[in-house]
Protein backbone atom coordinates (compact mmCIF):
# COMPACT_ATOMS: atom_id res chain seq x y z
CA UNK A 1 0.00 0.00 0.00
CA UNK A 2 1.31 3.45 -0.89
CA UNK A 3 2.21 5.77 2.00
CA UNK A 4 -0.56 8.04 3.26
CA UNK A 5 -0.20 11.59 2.03
CA UNK A 6 -0.44 13.26 5.42
CA UNK A 7 -0.64 17.07 5.19
CA UNK A 8 1.07 17.84 8.47
CA UNK A 9 2.43 16.16 11.56
CA UNK A 10 0.58 18.37 13.98
CA UNK A 11 1.32 17.42 17.57
CA UNK A 12 0.00 20.78 18.71
CA UNK A 13 2.71 19.53 20.93
CA UNK A 14 -0.24 17.45 22.09
CA UNK A 15 -1.42 15.48 19.08
CA UNK A 16 -1.33 14.64 15.41
CA UNK A 17 -4.34 15.68 13.35
CA UNK A 18 -5.39 14.77 9.86
CA UNK A 19 -7.92 17.54 9.28
CA UNK A 20 -10.35 16.15 6.75
CA UNK A 21 -13.15 14.51 8.75
CA UNK A 22 -15.58 15.67 11.40
CA UNK A 23 -14.88 15.85 15.12
CA UNK A 24 -16.30 13.14 17.38
CA UNK A 25 -15.87 11.63 20.84
CA UNK A 26 -12.68 10.21 22.35
CA UNK A 27 -9.92 8.16 20.81
CA UNK A 28 -9.03 4.66 21.91
CA UNK A 29 -5.59 4.94 23.52
CA UNK A 30 -3.10 2.47 22.08
CA UNK A 31 0.35 2.43 23.70
CA UNK A 32 2.66 0.18 21.67
CA UNK A 33 5.79 -0.44 23.71
CA UNK A 34 8.73 -2.76 23.22
CA UNK A 35 7.36 -5.32 25.68
CA UNK A 36 3.59 -4.99 25.50
CA UNK A 37 0.60 -3.25 23.95
CA UNK A 38 -1.68 -1.36 26.31
CA UNK A 39 -5.23 -0.34 25.34
CA UNK A 40 -7.52 2.09 27.15
CA UNK A 41 -11.06 3.16 26.28
CA UNK A 42 -12.77 6.05 28.06
CA UNK A 43 -16.17 7.66 27.67
CA UNK A 44 -17.33 11.16 28.51
CA UNK A 45 -19.56 11.13 31.55
CA UNK A 46 -20.50 14.49 32.98
CA UNK A 47 -17.86 16.05 35.21
CA UNK A 48 -15.41 13.19 34.84
CA UNK A 49 -14.58 10.51 32.34
CA UNK A 50 -15.59 6.89 32.73
CA UNK A 51 -13.27 3.96 32.19
CA UNK A 52 -14.93 1.54 29.77
CA UNK A 53 -12.17 -1.01 29.19
CA UNK A 54 -8.45 -1.52 29.44
CA UNK A 55 -5.94 -4.28 28.96
CA UNK A 56 -2.40 -5.27 28.15
CA UNK A 57 -0.89 -8.00 25.99
CA UNK A 58 2.74 -9.02 25.67
CA UNK A 59 4.51 -8.65 22.34
CA UNK A 60 6.92 -11.20 20.85
CA UNK A 61 10.56 -10.45 21.58
CA UNK A 62 12.07 -7.79 19.29
CA UNK A 63 8.78 -7.05 17.51
CA UNK A 64 9.28 -3.38 18.44
CA UNK A 65 12.74 -1.94 19.03
CA UNK A 66 13.57 1.65 19.94
CA UNK A 67 10.11 2.77 18.91
CA UNK A 68 10.32 1.17 15.45
CA UNK A 69 8.20 -1.70 14.14
CA UNK A 70 10.41 -4.69 13.36
CA UNK A 71 7.63 -7.26 12.95
CA UNK A 72 4.45 -5.38 12.04
CA UNK A 73 2.47 -8.55 11.36
CA UNK A 74 3.16 -9.88 14.85
CA UNK A 75 2.27 -6.54 16.45
CA UNK A 76 -0.91 -6.31 14.38
CA UNK A 77 -1.95 -9.79 15.49
CA UNK A 78 -1.49 -8.94 19.18
CA UNK A 79 -3.45 -5.69 18.83
CA UNK A 80 -6.29 -7.34 16.94
CA UNK A 81 -6.60 -10.11 19.53
CA UNK A 82 -6.43 -7.72 22.49
CA UNK A 83 -9.08 -5.36 21.12
CA UNK A 84 -11.25 -8.34 20.22
CA UNK A 85 -10.95 -9.84 23.71
CA UNK A 86 -11.88 -6.49 25.26
CA UNK A 87 -14.84 -6.24 22.85
CA UNK A 88 -13.92 -2.68 21.89
CA UNK A 89 -16.11 -1.64 18.97
CA UNK A 90 -14.55 1.72 18.14
CA UNK A 91 -12.09 1.93 15.26
CA UNK A 92 -10.51 5.34 15.84
CA UNK A 93 -7.26 5.07 17.78
CA UNK A 94 -4.56 7.37 19.08
CA UNK A 95 -0.95 6.24 19.34
CA UNK A 96 2.27 7.76 20.60
CA UNK A 97 5.85 7.38 19.47
CA UNK A 98 9.28 7.63 21.03
CA UNK A 99 12.88 6.64 20.45
CA UNK A 100 15.49 7.66 17.91
CA UNK A 101 12.87 8.59 15.30
CA UNK A 102 11.55 11.49 17.42
CA UNK A 103 13.49 14.66 18.11
CA UNK A 104 12.37 17.01 20.88
CA UNK A 105 14.33 20.25 20.83
CA UNK A 106 13.73 23.35 22.92
CA UNK A 107 15.03 26.50 21.25
CA UNK A 108 15.11 30.10 22.43
CA UNK A 109 13.91 32.76 19.98
CA UNK A 110 12.89 36.36 19.88
CA UNK A 111 9.17 36.82 20.45
CA UNK A 112 7.24 36.70 17.17
CA UNK A 113 3.62 36.61 16.13
CA UNK A 114 2.17 33.28 14.96
CA UNK A 115 2.83 33.85 11.27
CA UNK A 116 6.41 35.04 11.82
CA UNK A 117 7.14 32.08 14.07
CA UNK A 118 5.78 29.59 11.54
CA UNK A 119 7.86 31.13 8.76
CA UNK A 120 10.97 31.12 10.94
CA UNK A 121 10.54 27.46 11.91
CA UNK A 122 9.99 26.38 8.32
CA UNK A 123 13.05 28.24 7.09
CA UNK A 124 15.43 27.52 9.97
CA UNK A 125 14.36 24.09 11.26
CA UNK A 126 17.15 22.25 9.45
CA UNK A 127 19.74 23.72 11.82
CA UNK A 128 17.96 22.08 14.78
CA UNK A 129 16.92 18.73 13.29
CA UNK A 130 19.52 16.05 12.42
CA UNK A 131 17.33 14.59 9.66
CA UNK A 132 16.48 15.72 6.15
CA UNK A 133 13.38 17.87 6.60
CA UNK A 134 11.75 16.11 3.65
CA UNK A 135 11.84 12.91 5.73
CA UNK A 136 10.12 14.21 8.87
CA UNK A 137 6.81 15.49 10.14
CA UNK A 138 7.50 18.75 11.95
CA UNK A 139 5.62 20.70 14.60
CA UNK A 140 6.33 23.24 17.33
CA UNK A 141 4.78 25.10 20.23
CA UNK A 142 5.61 28.48 21.72
CA UNK A 143 5.97 27.89 25.47
CA UNK A 144 5.35 31.60 26.16
CA UNK A 145 8.26 31.95 28.59
CA UNK A 146 8.95 35.60 27.73
CA UNK A 147 8.60 38.24 30.44
CA UNK A 148 8.41 42.02 30.54
CA UNK A 149 12.15 42.10 31.11
CA UNK A 150 13.03 39.43 28.54
CA UNK A 151 11.64 39.63 25.01
CA UNK A 152 12.61 36.06 24.13
CA UNK A 153 10.66 32.84 24.43
CA UNK A 154 11.28 29.10 24.46
CA UNK A 155 9.81 27.07 21.62
CA UNK A 156 9.46 23.28 21.72
CA UNK A 157 10.29 21.79 18.35
CA UNK A 158 9.20 18.24 17.48
CA UNK A 159 10.19 16.17 14.46
CA UNK A 160 9.27 12.56 13.72
CA UNK A 161 10.55 10.40 10.90
CA UNK A 162 7.87 9.84 8.29
CA UNK A 163 8.80 6.23 7.53
CA UNK A 164 8.43 5.23 11.19
CA UNK A 165 5.11 7.04 11.65
CA UNK A 166 3.75 5.73 8.36
CA UNK A 167 4.66 2.15 9.28
CA UNK A 168 2.40 2.39 12.34
CA UNK A 169 -0.43 3.97 10.35
CA UNK A 170 -0.29 1.23 7.72
CA UNK A 171 -0.05 -1.58 10.25
CA UNK A 172 -3.11 -0.34 12.11
CA UNK A 173 -5.04 0.27 8.91
CA UNK A 174 -4.44 -3.34 7.96
CA UNK A 175 -6.30 -4.51 11.08
CA UNK A 176 -9.20 -2.15 10.45
CA UNK A 177 -8.17 0.69 12.78
CA UNK A 178 -8.07 4.38 11.84
CA UNK A 179 -5.25 6.34 13.44
CA UNK A 180 -6.72 9.76 14.11
CA UNK A 181 -4.06 11.03 16.47
CA UNK A 182 -0.31 10.56 16.84
CA UNK A 183 1.35 11.88 19.97
CA UNK A 184 4.76 11.75 21.59
CA UNK A 185 5.09 9.60 24.74
CA UNK A 186 6.24 12.56 26.85
CA UNK A 187 3.19 14.65 25.97
CA UNK A 188 0.72 11.77 26.27
CA UNK A 189 2.09 11.23 29.77
CA UNK A 190 1.71 14.93 30.54
CA UNK A 191 -1.87 14.88 29.31
CA UNK A 192 -2.63 11.88 31.51
CA UNK A 193 -1.30 13.70 34.56
CA UNK A 194 -3.10 16.97 33.80
CA UNK A 195 -6.38 15.16 33.10
CA UNK A 196 -6.25 13.99 36.70
CA UNK A 197 -4.63 16.86 38.54
CA UNK A 198 -4.75 19.90 36.29
CA UNK A 199 -1.81 22.23 35.74
CA UNK A 200 -0.59 22.28 39.32
CA UNK A 201 2.95 22.71 40.56
CA UNK A 202 6.28 22.00 38.94
CA UNK A 203 6.39 18.25 38.51
CA UNK A 204 8.89 15.65 37.30
CA UNK A 205 7.04 12.93 35.37
CA UNK A 206 9.05 9.73 35.01
CA UNK A 207 7.65 6.81 33.03
CA UNK A 208 9.78 3.66 33.13
CA UNK A 209 8.90 1.15 30.45
CA UNK A 210 10.55 -2.10 29.53
CA UNK A 211 13.39 -0.66 27.46
CA UNK A 212 13.11 3.11 27.79
CA UNK A 213 12.58 5.77 30.40
CA UNK A 214 10.78 9.01 29.66
CA UNK A 215 11.41 12.12 31.75
CA UNK A 216 9.16 15.15 31.36
CA UNK A 217 9.32 18.17 33.64
CA UNK A 218 6.13 20.21 33.42
CA UNK A 219 5.16 23.57 34.85
CA UNK A 220 1.82 25.34 34.43
CA UNK A 221 0.84 23.19 31.46
CA UNK A 222 4.16 23.54 29.63
CA UNK A 223 6.81 20.90 29.09
CA UNK A 224 10.15 22.46 30.06
CA UNK A 225 12.30 19.37 29.64
CA UNK A 226 11.45 16.15 27.81
CA UNK A 227 13.75 13.29 27.02
CA UNK A 228 13.68 9.56 26.19
CA UNK A 229 16.50 7.44 27.62
CA UNK A 230 17.33 3.90 26.51
CA UNK A 231 17.08 2.40 30.00
CA UNK A 232 14.19 0.37 31.34
CA UNK A 233 12.90 -2.21 33.77
CA UNK A 234 13.81 -5.09 31.44
CA UNK A 235 17.38 -4.54 32.66
CA UNK A 236 16.35 -5.64 36.14
CA UNK A 237 14.36 -8.62 34.93
CA UNK A 238 17.19 -9.91 32.74
CA UNK A 239 19.76 -9.54 35.50
CA UNK A 240 17.51 -11.39 37.96
CA UNK A 241 16.91 -14.13 35.40
CA UNK A 242 20.61 -14.56 34.77
CA UNK A 243 21.66 -14.41 38.41
CA UNK A 244 19.15 -16.95 39.71
CA UNK A 245 18.43 -18.99 36.55
CA UNK A 246 14.71 -18.11 36.56
CA UNK A 247 12.15 -17.84 33.82
CA UNK A 248 10.72 -14.44 32.88
CA UNK A 249 7.59 -14.67 35.05
CA UNK A 250 9.51 -15.68 38.17
CA UNK A 251 12.02 -12.87 37.66
CA UNK A 252 9.21 -10.33 37.18
CA UNK A 253 7.53 -11.52 40.39
CA UNK A 254 10.76 -11.08 42.33
CA UNK A 255 11.26 -7.65 40.80
CA UNK A 256 7.92 -6.25 41.90
CA UNK A 257 7.85 -8.04 45.27
CA UNK A 258 5.07 -10.47 44.41
CA UNK A 259 7.45 -13.34 45.21
CA UNK A 260 9.30 -13.35 48.52
CA UNK A 261 13.07 -13.01 47.98
CA UNK A 262 14.03 -15.23 50.95
CA UNK A 263 17.76 -16.03 50.74
CA UNK A 264 18.05 -14.00 47.51
CA UNK A 265 17.48 -10.69 49.32
CA UNK A 266 21.09 -9.52 49.51
CA UNK A 267 21.92 -10.34 45.89
CA UNK A 268 18.65 -8.79 44.73
CA UNK A 269 19.54 -5.58 46.54
CA UNK A 270 22.89 -5.45 44.74
CA UNK A 271 21.19 -5.87 41.35
CA UNK A 272 18.61 -3.25 42.25
CA UNK A 273 21.17 -0.65 43.31
CA UNK A 274 23.53 -1.17 40.37
CA UNK A 275 20.73 -0.84 37.81
CA UNK A 276 18.57 1.88 39.33
CA UNK A 277 21.63 4.04 39.98
CA UNK A 278 21.74 4.59 36.21
CA UNK A 279 18.11 5.67 36.26
CA UNK A 280 18.71 8.08 39.13
CA UNK A 281 21.69 9.65 37.36
CA UNK A 282 19.52 10.53 34.35
CA UNK A 283 16.72 11.89 36.53
CA UNK A 284 19.17 14.02 38.51
CA UNK A 285 20.57 15.45 35.26
CA UNK A 286 17.06 16.56 34.30
CA UNK A 287 16.43 18.01 37.76
CA UNK A 288 19.76 19.86 37.71
CA UNK A 289 18.91 21.30 34.31
CA UNK A 290 15.56 22.54 35.60
CA UNK A 291 16.99 23.99 38.81
CA UNK A 292 19.72 25.88 36.95
CA UNK A 293 17.25 27.39 34.48
CA UNK A 294 14.31 28.00 36.84
CA UNK A 295 15.89 28.63 40.26
CA UNK A 296 12.85 30.54 41.54
CA UNK A 297 10.31 27.79 40.79
CA UNK A 298 11.05 24.82 43.02
CA UNK A 299 9.99 21.34 41.97
CA UNK A 300 7.12 20.04 44.06
CA UNK A 301 7.18 16.27 43.44
CA UNK A 302 8.17 13.38 41.22
CA UNK A 303 5.42 11.22 39.73
CA UNK A 304 6.40 7.69 38.75
CA UNK A 305 4.60 5.58 36.15
CA UNK A 306 5.15 2.73 33.72
CA UNK A 307 5.69 -0.95 34.47
CA UNK A 308 8.94 -0.02 36.21
CA UNK A 309 6.98 1.98 38.78
CA UNK A 310 5.87 -1.36 40.25
CA UNK A 311 9.42 -2.31 41.25
CA UNK A 312 9.23 -2.81 45.00
CA UNK A 313 10.74 0.08 46.95
CA UNK A 314 11.56 2.18 43.89
CA UNK A 315 9.40 5.14 44.95
CA UNK A 316 11.13 5.37 48.34
CA UNK A 317 14.56 5.04 46.77
CA UNK A 318 13.87 7.79 44.24
CA UNK A 319 12.60 10.06 47.03
CA UNK A 320 15.76 9.51 49.08
CA UNK A 321 18.00 10.20 46.10
CA UNK A 322 16.22 13.26 44.71
CA UNK A 323 14.91 14.83 47.91
CA UNK A 324 11.45 15.11 46.35
CA UNK A 325 8.18 13.52 47.42
CA UNK A 326 7.51 10.60 45.06
CA UNK A 327 4.16 9.09 44.22
CA UNK A 328 3.23 6.18 41.99
CA UNK A 329 0.79 7.53 39.43
CA UNK A 330 -2.74 6.17 39.19
CA UNK A 331 -4.04 7.63 35.89
CA UNK A 332 -7.59 6.56 36.80
CA UNK A 333 -7.73 8.34 40.16
CA UNK A 334 -10.27 10.84 38.84
CA UNK A 335 -12.03 8.45 36.48
CA UNK A 336 -15.34 6.73 37.10
CA UNK A 337 -15.00 2.94 37.21
CA UNK A 338 -17.68 0.25 37.33
CA UNK A 339 -16.26 -2.30 39.79
CA UNK A 340 -18.66 -4.93 38.45
CA UNK A 341 -17.06 -4.68 35.00
CA UNK A 342 -13.42 -3.98 35.88
CA UNK A 343 -11.89 -5.83 38.81
CA UNK A 344 -10.50 -3.27 41.32
CA UNK A 345 -7.45 -5.41 42.16
CA UNK A 346 -6.59 -5.84 38.48
CA UNK A 347 -7.00 -2.10 37.92
CA UNK A 348 -4.77 -1.23 40.88
CA UNK A 349 -2.05 -3.56 39.61
CA UNK A 350 -2.09 -2.44 35.98
CA UNK A 351 -2.79 1.29 36.50
CA UNK A 352 0.83 2.61 36.60
CA UNK A 353 1.66 1.10 33.21
CA UNK A 354 -1.49 2.53 31.61
CA UNK A 355 -0.48 6.20 32.00
CA UNK A 356 0.40 6.82 28.34
CA UNK A 357 -2.58 4.93 26.93
CA UNK A 358 -4.88 6.85 29.29
CA UNK A 359 -3.34 10.13 28.14
CA UNK A 360 -4.16 9.16 24.56
CA UNK A 361 -7.65 7.89 25.37
CA UNK A 362 -8.63 11.14 27.07
CA UNK A 363 -8.12 13.18 23.91
CA UNK A 364 -11.07 14.05 21.64
CA UNK A 365 -11.03 12.53 18.17
CA UNK A 366 -9.84 15.28 15.81
CA UNK A 367 -12.08 13.74 13.12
Amino acid sequence: MAPLNLPKFNFNIKNFKLPFMRQQNLTIGLDIGSHAVKVCELAEGGQRMKLMSLGSARLPANAVEDGELRDPDAVASVIKTLIGNLQIKGKKVGISISGYSVILKKINLSVMNDKELEEHIQSEAEQYIPFDLADVYLDYQDLKTNTEAEDRTDVMLVAAKKDVVDSYLHMLLNVGLKTVLVDVDAFALENSFETNYGQQGNVVLVDIGSSKMNINIVSKGASLFARDIALGSKQLTEQIQGKFDLDFEEAESLKIGALAPAEKQEELAEIFISTTTQWIMEIKKAIDFYNSNFPDSALTKLVLSGGGAKVKGLDSYFSEETGLPVEVFNPFAMTGVDANKIDPDYLKNIAPEMAISMGLASRPCPF
